[in-house]
């Protein structure tokens, strides 16, 4: 066990507030020794298995260019490098690289593919990202939020789009900071009830969704969409299907008329990749409210105090 209350970051759900609190210092404090070159290989000698089914351009970057930072290595390995689901069983595979590596990250198509490693493994295993939700992104998110705004209270969040794994720890973290969360999807792409269902359990915060994109944007500090067709979709290469699923969204485009209902000082979030013209326009996006860049640099500075805690 490291210096968090679990072993392994599967859901934000799994979190603590002062589990949540202590990831934001850590990054934090490696952030600034990071700038100004002060020692922190807090990770020396070890190493990170990283496992991609699916892959990722920040994945990979953060989380490689993080080990190396920190002192550690990592290792890639891809669908073709590795067994997974291929025939050998995720129990055998978490043994034998839990007797070689320190950490395993995954980023996978199926949740139960990262929950039946952490069950099995003997080293933390990191969530790089399920069909199911993103943890990591999401501490990163915060962990922006937190540098630019200074504070998560009275403060609403929009989120715009599609009801997917981003939408879902983004609920996990509104209801563990008692933030307010408004999501507009259309009816038949809301979050998934599970995550509804876990947050009655601790939620302080309005957590609602509403078919009006308008409604949700009211008054938000903070403006959020995420691409309407993800790797792994069936959209993502039915050509037909896509326009259709273009057209259904359309209504949810961020776009300037959406944030102008937003409050004057909103901050806009992606955590990419984006499609122009299709979920957000370029005006909103390149815009001055626009935190997309240090959302993505954040993926290194709060995967670097995740391992940090988890694998010391």
């Amino acid at each position: 066990m490291g210096e968090l209350s679990v072993k392994n970051l599967i859901s934000i759900h799994d979190l603590t507030t002062e589990d949540i609190n202590k990831i934001f210092q850590k990054s934090l404090d490696l952030k600034d020794k990071l700038k100004k070159g002060k020692d922190h290989k807090e990770l020396e000698g070890k190493t990170l298995a990283m496992v991609f089914e699916k892959r990722s351009t920040r994945t990979r970057i953060s989380f490689e260019v993080g080990m190396t930072q920190l002192g550690g290595h990592a290792i890639f390995l891809s669908r073709e490098d590795t067994h997974i689901g291929k025939g050998e069983p995720i129990k055998d595979f978490a043994g034998v690289v839990s007797g070689y590596c320190n950490g395993i990250m995954a980023r996978t198509y199926e949740h139960s593919t990262v929950t039946e490693l952490a069950k099995y493994a003997d080293i933390p295993v990191i969530n790089g990202l399920t069909n199911f939700n993103h943890p990591c992104q999401i501490v990163a998110d915060f962990l922006t939020i937190k540098e630019h705004r200074g504070t998560f209270d009275d403060m609403k969040v929009a989120w715009l789009g599609d009801g997917n794994n981003v939408c879902h720890s983004f609920m996990y973290m509104c209801a563990k900071l008692g933030v307010d969360l408004t999501i507009a999807t259309p009816e038949d792409y809301k979050p998934s009830e599970t995550v509804f269902d876990d947050i009655k359990k601790y939620a302080k915060s309005d957590i609602f969704w509403t078919i009006n994109a308008r409604e949700a944007a009211e008054d938000a500090d903070i403006v959020v969409t995420d691409t309407w067709i993800s790797m792994g979709d069936p959209e993502y290469k039915d050509e037909e299907s896509r326009k259709k699923k273009i057209e259904k969204f359309s209504p949810y485009q961020v776009n300037a008329d959406l944030v102008a209902h937003a409050k004057k000082d909103y901050y806009f979030m992606h955590c990419l990749p984006a499609y122009r013209d299709f979920e957000v326009t370029p005006e909103v996006i390149d815009g001055p409210r626009s935190l997309i860049y240090p959302e993505a640099h954040n993926r290194l500075h709060a995967q670097k105090g995740v391992m940090a805690l988890l694998m010391k």
